[in-house]
């Protein structure tokens, strides 16, 4: 074998000047974001509590349906990471209808009543609707605009997967306006009510380009997220930095930029 053909396998020599302890350690990335997976279903479920628990009585999706959705449909999931800590992250699944449907069928626990729903506890992987479970944030990351931030970003995701065109969820009344913000629009009162609490359906049309549909098989989670790093950093300083502008204003805009920069969105 020839010295060159040798090369890839021989072991680099360190420098004599440099120590291996003055070696670059591996350090965690200061921000990641990735598709969740089972492993991180307790992280998940304590920031869920935390948020949801004080204001609504319950969570949106207890340990075990946040672990069931998180092995049919991880795709549908983005974690955001602080150096490896979980600070904010949305759970979704397919659903295949324009609405979300309340079956009759009921039981009753601790002395509340329980409507059995479909679009509640179903993965319907022929659907070409996402229900959005649950969009939590860690209590010290919040007052931040990473709320917001994930949204937006897990909306502009959505836009490469071809078989969604549209995200619908449910949220109580006083949720409404931070929704709308992303670009939601409000439905009606939504079928599915949880013991005495009722719920607004909101949703929000997922326009997939063109040229992002026509490659989103060849396009991993990790590669679609460097395509929007740019964007998303673009949209936190517009968020964070300018605050006379209004976020439902900002989302605007940055719509028309990507409009003005990228084919007319196509069926296929």
């Amino acid at each position: 074998m020839s010295l060159v053909g040798a090369l890839p396998f021989l072991k680099p020599r360190l420098s004599p000047s440099v120590s291996p302890g003055r070696q670059r350690r591996h350090t965690l990335p200061a921000s990641e974001f990735r598709p969740l997976n089972t492993q991180d279903a307790i992280s998940v479920f304590e920031i869920e509590k935390e948020a949801f628990i004080s204001v609504s009585g319950d969570c949106p999706l207890h340990l075990d349906e946040v672990r069931h959705f998180l092995m049919l449909c991880p795709e549908l999931s983005m974690g955001w990471f602080e150096e490896g800590r979980l600070v904010a992250f949305i759970i979704g699944s397919q659903w295949d209808q324009d609405r979300l449907t309340l079956l009759t069928d009921s039981f009753s626990k601790s002395g509340a009543l329980y409507h059995i729903t479909d679009a509640l506890t179903l993965h319907k992987p022929k659907g070409s609707t996402v229900h959005i479970h649950v969009l939590a944030v860690h209590r010290t990351f919040r007052q931040q605009g990473k709320g917001p931030i994930l949204m937006w970003r897990y909306l502009q995701y959505l836009r490469c997967l071809p078989y969604v065109r549209r995200a619908v969820l449910m949220c109580e009344d006083f949720l409404v306006p931070f929704y709308q913000k992303s670009g939601f629009k409000v439905q009606g009162r939504c079928s599915i009510t949880v013991a005495s609490l009722t719920f607004t359906e909101m949703q929000y049309p997922v326009r997939g380009h063109a040229l992002m549909r026509r490659n989103s098989e060849a396009i991993g989670f990790p590669q679609t997220a460097l395509l929007l790093e740019k964007q998303t950093q673009r949209f936190e300083s517009v968020l964070l930095l300018e605050e006379p502008i209004q976020r439902s204003e900002t989302a605007l805009l940055l719509e028309e930029q990507t409009q003005r920069t990228e084919p007319e969105p196509a069926d296929v």
